[in-house]
């Protein structure tokens, strides 16, 4: 019918939008949980979503570390305070000595992602992966952070015990860092968005 909204497509305000990316628009960076872990299927659909990830070649130069126990979670962050208490940045110190601070906000699921650091482009490749994870869990309702102060703890002396003691293959680098769990608390407003970012050449 002439005229007639596909069916793929919202209708938000005056602008007409794939309802898929309107999800990308309205993931938020959640750092309040309720205490409730997450469920073994959603857990399990997040971490597919990030093995499908574009990576060079094909190479997927990924590993995942999912952590649930709430000491270990804890621990991670103690540590990685200690390691950013003496750092010469600034806000760095200050939230390592903030008691009040939790490294992963009090998440009750954390999923390190670590690179082959044989694969010259596994960086890029992995953050491809992290953010197919932060997609995943706002369709699924879930609420999650990227972070990467708690992995301050591999810059520290106690980085080697804390490889092995997650399991963490030879070769491979904790990159990035995810936080999992239910959201307390409303969702927080996206930032405005930055204008004069694209240049267009035709």
């Amino acid at each position: 019918m002439k005229g007639a909204i596909h069916p793929l497509l919202l209708q938000k305000g005056t602008m007409i939008v794939s309802a898929k990316l309107q999800l990308i628009k309205d993931r938020r960076s959640i750092r309040a949980y309720t205490g409730e872990q997450v469920q073994e299927r959603d857990l399990q659909a997040i971490l597919e979503a990030a093995m499908y990830a574009p990576s060079p070649g094909g190479s997927q130069p990924w590993f995942f570390t999912v952590i649930q126990n709430r000491e270990l979670i804890k621990e991670l962050s103690e540590a990685s305070k200690e390691v950013a208490r003496n750092k010469d940045i600034e806000f760095l110190k200050a939230l390592g000595n903030n008691p009040e601070f939790h490294a992963f906000h009090n998440a009750p699921t954390v999923i390190i992602v670590s690179g082959d650091a044989r694969e010259p482009f596994a960086t890029a490749a992995c953050a491809a992966a992290t953010q197919n994870m932060l997609l995943a869990a706002e369709f699924l309702g879930l609420g999650a952070c990227w972070v990467n102060f708690g992995l301050l703890v591999f810059e520290g002396y106690k980085g080697d015990i804390y490889r092995e003691k997650l399991g963490i293959p030879g070769g491979y680098k904790p990159l990035f860092s995810v936080t999992l769990g239910y959201r307390r608390g409303d969702k927080p407003q996206a930032a405005p968005r930055k204008s004069n970012i694209v240049n267009y050449i035709r």
